[in-house]
């Protein structure tokens, strides 16, 4: 992976903290700092994601589409499709 040095300026307790977690979890402090990043990054594109769905599902007529579709398949007597 490459890497690129930054500075940042973080408070005193902070550092304490990151690096006593560091520690338990046996890496270095840069490390730990980045994964912790890659893991809220991933939950924010995750909640974005989460957030888009649960708008587009909230709409009442795609809900009532979906509803009537569901329902025309479930009324065909057919059981192909099924299986997932």
């Amino acid at each position: 992976m490459n890497t690129i040095k930054i500075a940042i300026t973080v408070p005193k307790d902070l550092i304490m903290v990151i690096d006593s977690l560091s520690r338990e979890k046996g890496v270095s402090r840069s490390k730990f700092i980045a994964d912790i990043l890659k893991e809220k990054i991933s939950k924010d594109e995750n909640d974005k994601i989460k957030s888009i769905y649960d708008r587009v599902f909230s709409d009442e007529s795609i809900a009532e589409e979906q509803l009537a579709a569901a329902r025309e398949f479930e009324s065909s007597g057919k059981e192909d499709g099924q299986q997932w």
